[in-house]
């Protein structure tokens, strides 16, 4: 969830139908963190790869990220997004509700680990080991093959990478962690997602 993500999308014309949908459920809901639109231009070419597979999410939020995954998903594939509040995973409901290869769980991140292992896996409300949380084992998330993206990060140039001053601990495991092969993709100039595959 980026801060300012919502309003990023003011004015721009030519996005998914879905997208649009979910854009004026969060502006509406007064939801200001929706996943920015370079990244979910991101998240919809990832989506269209996995083909009929199985894609979850953590963090629903109003379900912006959700519509660009969709949005592109083949149309047996199913997704499966998690949300902790109440509310806000009621409007998501809403939102996909005449899409019925996609669900909006309300409840704790960790209640998405029942539906997996995944095929494509994005981390944007828990499981990033970001904030003193522990990450996810992916050997126990992801199906070989599969796909974990994790997003908002700073671009950094240099190794290790570094975020106000300090190094950057939860960017660190993923780009060195030994069941996955992790790079960083700068999708604007001052934000950064890690897209890493496991290769079971």
């Amino acid at each position: 969830m980026s801060h300012g993500g919502t309003a990023a999308y003011s004015g721009l014309a030519d996005l998914p139908v879905l997208v649009r949908s979910a854009v004026e459920a969060a502006e509406k809901a007064d939801f200001p963190l929706s996943c920015v639109p370079e990244h979910g231009e991101l998240l919809r070419v990832l989506a269209r790869g996995v083909g009929p597979g199985l894609i979850g999410e953590t963090g629903t939020g109003c379900g912006v990220g959700l519509a660009w995954l969709a949005s592109a998903a083949h149309p047996d594939a199913r997704l499966v997004s998690v949300e902790r509040d109440p509310a806000r995973a009621a409007v998501a409901t809403d939102l996909f509700a005449d899409r019925p290869g996609v669900e909006v769980v309300e409840g704790d991140w960790h209640l998405l680990e029942e539906h997996g292992p995944f095929d494509l896996l994005v981390l944007d409300g828990g499981g990033q080991g970001k904030k003193d949380e522990p990450p996810i084992d992916p050997a126990k998330w992801l199906r070989p093959g599969g796909l974990l993206v994790i997003d908002d990060f700073t671009p950094s140039t240099g190794w290790p990478p570094t975020f106000l001053g300090e190094v950057d601990g939860p960017r660190v495991h993923w780009l060195t962690h030994p069941l996955l092969r992790a790079a960083e993709v700068r999708v604007t100039p001052d934000l950064a997602t890690i897209v890493a595959t496991y290769p079971g």
